[in-house]
């Protein structure tokens, strides 16, 4: 589940005006105590670093022909996609 930027502020900002723990300030919102100390240290969340390609049919076809017993992880090293 993703929290808005605005949710992760207020958060962040009532436990200092409050003076409360990372465990009671997750307890009064209701959210588990890692994403208050993920967003202690980085509020904005990472950019996606994933790369959306597609495969050619074709290309995998032939892939697979002639590595017919090759793992996944190997066919995707080929290909660039994991």
């Amino acid at each position: 589940m993703s929290y808005s930027i605005d949710f992760r502020r207020k958060v962040i900002f009532t436990m200092e005006e409050e003076g409360l723990s990372i465990r009671g300030t997750a307890k009064q919102f209701r959210i588990g105590s890692a994403f208050v100390l993920r967003w202690i240290n980085q509020i904005e969340p990472k950019a996606s670093t994933t790369r959306h390609r597609k495969i050619d049919k074709s290309e995998l076809i032939k892939d697979v022909e002639q590595y017919p017993d090759a793992y996944q992880k190997e066919r995707a090293e080929r290909f660039g996609v994991c």
